[in-house]
């Protein structure tokens, strides 16, 4: 059964996602932060292309290759880490450069399963309505289902 991503939105900047896998969260932890594992889910299953220095300071690169032909590339800074269960980071859209979001990773696990619950902080009110328009809820549940494919191969 492929979980469903919430998305509730907790004011005019801010919005939370929470989606439950069935995976031990050390393994989620590792899928979030090695290039090798983020390449094969977080660009909805398509081809990905992979910088990151995954330290406090670090800054990751990512650009998705898209069906449509398109390349659209992400960029943020890593803020907290505290391993396995807390990753705070920037996340900006490089089509709209400047609009820069706050993204705060929580994994819980329960009896084998893990809880993602990702708060995203935006400046504005249009910044939120952009992302929110802009397809992001069904994008991250095509990641989410990619990454429960990768959860599945890496757990066998």
């Amino acid at each position: 059964m492929t979980e469903q991503l919430t998305v509730d939105r907790m004011s005019d900047t801010e919005l939370v996602m929470t989606r439950v896998v069935d995976a031990p969260r050390e393994l989620v932890w590792a899928c979030h932060t090695r290039a090798e594992h983020l390449r094969r889910w977080w660009g909805r299953g398509n081809p990905l292309d992979v910088e990151i220095d995954f330290r406090v300071g670090g800054k990751y690169r990512y650009v998705e290759h898209a069906a449509d032909g398109n390349a659209y590339a992400f960029r943020g800074e890593f803020l907290e880490i505290e391993a396995p269960s807390r990753l705070v980071q920037t996340f900006e859209f490089e089509g709209m450069p400047g609009h820069v979001a706050t993204d705060s990773l929580v994994l819980t696990e329960e009896n084998g399963r893990t809880t993602l619950t990702t708060t995203s902080r935006f400046t504005t009110k249009d910044d939120l309505d952009g992302m929110v328009s802009s397809g992001m809820a069904d994008g991250a549940q095509r990641s989410y289902v990619a990454l429960d494919a990768l959860l599945r191969e890496l757990s066998a």
